[in-house]
């Protein structure tokens, strides 16, 4: 286990697009700072957050243009300002949506290159240097990508005129003159997201604070990822995926769940090396101290579904190389902490593979409940290396999961607590801290009281995920002292 998380501690889990702040959208900026100081107060030591990834319309953070890029959403205009780039009122502008804010970006890009030319000794140039040759891993596939995407009214890549479709680098070259204009656009965007977010990981690491993140398992198909790297996945010769990524039938639909990304050609991958792997965990290493593996029961078998299939019932299960990719993980990036999501249809072979690899899963307390006295999720069961959450982003809030459940039930978890004083969501937040597993996180949703209305995601849904976000307003005087005083109780304050 990493040295990250062999002592008590507990952290939040919070993406910052749900921070407060003017716009539609949270960012790295004022909040995200003020955010870090109340938890540091707080006594918490870990922020937990979902993927950073450029999102489609559904803004879902799973589903990313790249695996490698950053949500240009989350920049803070008013960084640009401060550095002379944007005007107050063009970034007053830029937070009315997504597009707006785009064009803001778009000037400060212009006015960067302008200071450029007579300022070639200024820091930025050069971090701007070494950031593109830091890069090349990824950031020309994905901008030009994006750029192709927009000159094609943003139709699929498989649609696309054949010599752009196979990325044959002479057709790709001549389309990258054309709109080159877009493509430096695109890779400003790209460091400041990089400045940004790195100036508030250091922020965060001087006040104890260990960034936590995600790397979903499975990539979209209309991502610079698969058309980039198109032998990698199993596609026919159109670009068409052949077999598509899902679960059976589970705890979270009776249908299981049809994701329809592209499966990967495991064998292509190992024979590289996992090379596109290995660049993936540079990303994370890179942007977190800790992170997640997302559904990492595919390293181990996934579940393929042909790609005409109308249901995921329709799948079986193939093995992948899920120890020879871990090995080569280690062997590269051993600093870095990762984290099993092994929730779900989960067999002996999976927490084998991640017991051979010493990696901590997860234990979800609103799993608890289903009357079995062996549910791994009941606190009794719980196992020292673990990290227990009262609920996920995937789950209601720990209050609205409550305020569902019938009166039997409600008395069921009341009693298996033993009739603690304190109600929904502490009592379940105060289970959570004296669970035996050494790390605790707690969705900020329910240190706020919040009930139903604010989860952050409903899985099988498609509208209205992703959006939540809190007000100051809603931070209870002295919440910070309150959850430091639970902290205390239970042995998870830092020494």
């Amino acid at each position: 286990m990493s040295h990250m998380l062999d002592r008590r501690r507990a952290g939040v889990l919070l993406h910052p697009s749900s921070l407060p702040g003017p716009g539609y959208c949270g960012t790295f900026g004022a909040s995200a700072r003020r955010f870090v100081d109340l938890i540091a107060e707080a006594g918490l030591s870990i922020w937990q957050v979902l993927p950073l990834g450029p999102t489609h319309d559904d803004r879902c953070p799973y589903q990313s243009f790249s695996v490698h890029a950053g949500n240009p959403d989350l920049i803070d205009l008013q960084w640009l300002v401060e550095r002379g780039w944007l005007t107050a009122p063009q970034a007053e502008a830029g937070r009315s949506s997504p597009e707006a804010k785009r064009r803001a970006l778009d000037q400060a890009t212009r006015a960067f290159f302008r200071e450029a030319e007579v300022a070639t000794e200024h820091s930025m140039v050069g971090a701007y240097g070494e950031f593109l040759s830091a890069s090349t891993f990824w950031l020309e596939d994905y901008v030009r990508f994006q750029a192709f995407r927009d000159a094609f009214d943003r139709r699929p890549w498989a649609t696309w005129p054949e010599s752009l479709r196979k990325c044959e680098p002479r057709a790709c070259d001549r389309m990258a003159r054309e709109v080159s204009e877009t493509l430096t656009n695109l890779r400003f965007r790209q460091f400041v997201f990089n400045c940004q977010w790195h100036e508030l990981r250091e922020y965060a690491k001087e006040r104890d604070i260990t960034l936590f993140g995600d790397i979903p398992i499975y990539v979209h198909m209309e991502s610079a990822d698969v058309w980039a790297h198109q032998d990698l996945f199993n596609l026919d010769e159109t670009g068409a995926p052949i077999s598509v990524t899902g679960v059976p039938p589970d705890y979270f639909s009776s249908e299981g769940q049809l994701w329809g990304n592209p499966q990967y050609d495991w064998e292509k991958m190992q024979r590289t090396g996992f090379e596109w792997w290995l660049q993936r965990f540079d990303s994370a290493a890179r942007e977190f101290d800790i992170a997640r593996i997302d559904h990492f029961r595919a390293l181990e078998a996934y579940w393929d579904i042909p790609a005409h299939a109308v249901s995921a019932r329709e799948g079986h299960w193939v093995k992948a190389p899920g120890h020879q990719l871990l090995q080569a993980v280690r062997d590269q990036y051993p600093q870095l902490c990762l984290v099993a999501e092994n929730l779900g249809t989960i067999g002996p072979e999976v927490e084998a593979l991640r017991a051979e690899f010493s990696l901590p899963g997860m234990v979800i307390l609103q799993f608890a409940f289903d009357g079995n006295p062996e549910n791994p999720y009941l606190s009794h069961r719980h196992q020292i290396g673990d990290i227990v959450y009262t609920g996920t982003h995937d789950n209601n809030t720990t209050l609205g999961w409550f305020e569902s459940l019938d009166e039997e039930l409600q008395g069921q978890v009341y009693r298996y607590y033993n009739n603690p004083p304190e109600g929904m969501p502490w009592m379940l937040i105060c289970q959570a801290m004296a669970s035996p597993c050494l790390t605790a996180v707690v969705p900020w949703q329910d240190f706020l009281e919040l009930g139903a209305a604010d989860r952050m995601n409903t899985p099988g849904t498609t509208e209205g995920n992703w959006l939540w976000r809190f007000d100051w307003e809603q931070v209870p005087a002295g919440l910070g002292a309150r959850i430091r005083e639970k902290l205390a109780y239970y042995d998870r304050l830092a020494p």
